[in-house]
């Protein structure tokens, strides 16, 4: 119990603010499919988390230090360019199936890369590594994830009313180049 509850308060509190917060916040309301965003979450948060419990180490070793900050700078560069793009689906009964599937495999696959090397991953990682016990790790940190997230998902909506989307979109490609620029200063 003391490994779930201490890796549910270290990830709600390191994500709060995070770029994935901020990553959920625009998928929200890009989308408008709040649960379909937070499936997603879930689903990334568990294999990243899973992943990062069992085998995190042992991946981090695989590549250098410097192959992975640039990987992961080019990833946010990526990121800054397609938050800029609006979506163009129809509203019709049947893109609204693949605007769900859409969001759905979106969010998906944002969210396990932007964890990728993230502060919550490395976390998990480590917290894995002190509490030996991978599923107990897994359920608080994708716990606390889903918390901190889900706030950004459920008032995200609510900031759309006050700020417009195109600044929105300006404001989160702004901030991913600086993650992107910030990784590539830690460069060694």
């Amino acid at each position: 119990m003391e490994a779930l509850i201490q890796s549910f308060g270290l990830v709600l509190a390191s994500e709060m603010g995070d770029k994935t917060q901020l990553l959920a916040l625009v998928l929200a309301i890009r989308f408008k499919k709040p649960i379909i965003v937070m499936l997603g979450i879930l689903s990334a948060t568990i294999l990243n988390h899973g992943l990062a419990t069992f085998l995190g180490g042992w991946l981090a070793s695989l590549v250098s230090e410097t192959t992975l900050h640039i990987s992961l700078s080019i990833i946010f560069f990526a990121f800054a360019l397609w938050i800029l793009i609006p979506d163009k689906l129809e509203d019709d009964s049947t893109d609204k199936v693949n605007h769900a599937t859409h969001a759905f495999f979106t969010t998906l696959v944002l969210f396990f890369l932007a964890e990728m090397g993230d502060k919550t991953q490395l976390a998990t990682v480590a917290l894995g590594a002190k509490f030996q016990a991978p599923i107990s790790v897994t359920i608080g940190t994708t716990l606390g994830m889903l918390v901190a997230d889900g706030l950004a998902v459920v008032f995200g909506e609510r900031i759309l009313k006050i700020i417009p989307m195109k600044i929105i979109r300006i404001l989160s490609a702004l901030l991913f180049a600086a993650f992107g620029g910030l990784i590539l200063l830690q460069l060694k």
